[in-house]
Order: structure tokens, then C-alpha cells, then sequence
């Protein structure tokens, strides 16, 4: 039941349905599990300047020139043409990525990044289960309406997205009025996932997981489907998105 003296939160399941959400003066949380935002999150968690979100592989590409950055990103799972290197977290250890600029063009996570900053004004963080707490602790100590907004796989649902949103709400969901069947059918969802997420995305035949097991990318699945090994806030601001400060880091340090 809606709570009228908290903060809304909604979930946006795919980008084609963003228009149907006021954005301005929300936080918009950015989601691409498999795995635009566990690399977000893995990159500035190993001590990378600054990750750059663009829409484009030529923009990519120039912005990465001008930048002296690394320019890496996908387009259906696989390393973009032209690209130095691909999606992947394992890819962006601390000894490559340190200090330096990471330009990132994905299939759905950028985009859906880029089409929130055009439809209003809006706060823009990243998340996953990687930074799983991170994400929620910022949602709880900001007191903002939240949009969980879902990269999905070209405008199509998807489940990990979906899964990972239900986490955030049944984290967090207490704190805020919900008047929002996609946040409740995510909650539900991610409650009977729990127990082994990639187990549940297997046996419930996910797209976009069959899609990275043919690529030969379990062992990104598993990663990305871990919470808070790479627990810091990506925060965009200035055309990129940094590291916020104050970010709780896994006491075990880098990966």
C-alpha cells in the first residue's frame, strides 16, 4: 500500500516504457547486470579515473582519442568492431585500469543512461549486484523518489535486470511508497531466486544468460550475479560517471 510521506519508488522494466515515468528531481538507477554496470562498478572499484558512458562506437572511438582513454564496449554481447576491448569485469583489474579513463558504449546499458538524461532532470547512479549495497544505502540516506530503471535487451524485459530490482526493493522497499506493480512482481521474483540466482536463471531458461553461456561467459554470469565485490557508487556527473566519495569498499580489498 502506497505510504504518502515517503519517498516513491518505481521500476522501469524496459527503456521503451521510460517515458511513462517522470524523471525530474528522482535518482534514476541504471541497471545492466550482464554487464554494463558490473563493469562500471568493477572498473571504479580498481581505481579507474572515470568511466565514460557513450551510445555510439564512433563516438566511443573519438572520445577515446581525445581522452588518451581505454575504449572498450559490445554490441549483442560480443567486443564491438573497432573497440580495444569488450564488456567483460574480469577484463579491468587493478593494474590496467588504474588512473585512467575507461570509454564504454554497451547495447542497452548506455543507452538507457543517455535517454534518462534527455527526458528530464535527474540524478543518475549505476547499479548491480556488485555494488548491491552501495546502491541501497545511497537510495535510504538520499530520501529522493527512485526510478529503477531496467537496461533490459533491446527494449525487451529481462530477468537479471528485473531481479536485481526486486533486490534494491525488498532491501529497501519499507522505506519508500510503492504504488507499482512492476516493483512488486521484481520483489516477488528475486524472493524465490534468492537461494542461487544463476541457478534460477538457468532453469527458467533467461535469455540474455543462454545468450553469454553460448559465448562461453559462465564465469561472468557467476561474477555478476554476486553481490558486493566491487561495492562502491557510480555516480554520473560531468559527462561521466566517478566513484562517489565516501564509497564503502570490500574490506578485502580489489579485485
Amino acid at each position: 500500500m502506497p505510504k504518502p510521506n515517503l519517498p516513491s519508488l518505481y521500476t522501469c522494466l524496459s527503456p521503451a516504457l521510460l517515458h511513462l515515468y517522470d524523471v525530474n528531481d528522482s535518482i534514476v538507477v541504471i541497471i545492466d547486470v550482464l554487464r554494463a554496470t558490473s563493469t562500471i562498478a568493477t572498473a571504479l572499484f580498481n581505481g579507474a579515473e572515470c568511466v565514460v558512458p557513450v551510445d555510439s562506437v564512433p563516438r566511443c572511438i573519438e572520445l577515446g582519442l581525445k581522452l588518451n582513454g581505454i575504449t572498450a564496449g559490445e554490441r549483442d554481447g560480443r567486443v564491438a568492431e573497432g573497440l580495444s576491448y569488450g564488456n567483460s569485469p574480469f577484463e579491468y583489474p587493478e593494474s590496467f585500469v588504474a588512473g585512467r579513463k575507461l570509454v564504454l558504449t554497451t547495447t542497452n546499458g548506455t543507452k538507457l543512461l543517455h535517454m534518462a538524461l534527455a527526458q528530464g532532470k535527474c540524478e543518475i547512479i549505476t547499479g548491480a549486484f556488485l555494488n548491491l549495497s552501495a546502491v541501497c544505502d545511497y537510495l535510504l540516506a538520499s530520501k529522493k523518489p527512485v526510478i529503477l530503471g531496467c537496461a533490459a535487451w533491446k527494449d525487451r524485459v529481462n530477468m537479471e535486470d528485473t531481479l536485481f530490482a526486486g533486490a534494491v526493493v525488498d532491501r529497501i522497499g519499507q522505506e519508500f511508497s510503492i504504488n507499482c506493480d512492476s516493483s512488486h512482481m521484481a520483489q516477488t521474483l528475486y524472493r524465490q531466486a534468492k537461494p542461487d540466482l544463476f541457478e534460477f536463471m538457468k532453469i527458467n531458461d533467461a535469455s540474455h544468460f543462454h545468450r553469454l553461456m553460448n559465448y562461453g561467459l559462465e564465469k561472468d554470469i557467476r561474477h555478476c550475479l554476486s553481490p558486493d565485490l566491487a561495492n562502491v557508487l557510480p555516480v554520473f556527473r560531468d559527462e561521466a560517471l566517478w566513484k562517489a566519495a565516501g564509497s564503502r569498499q570490500q574490506a578485502a580489498g580489489r579485485r
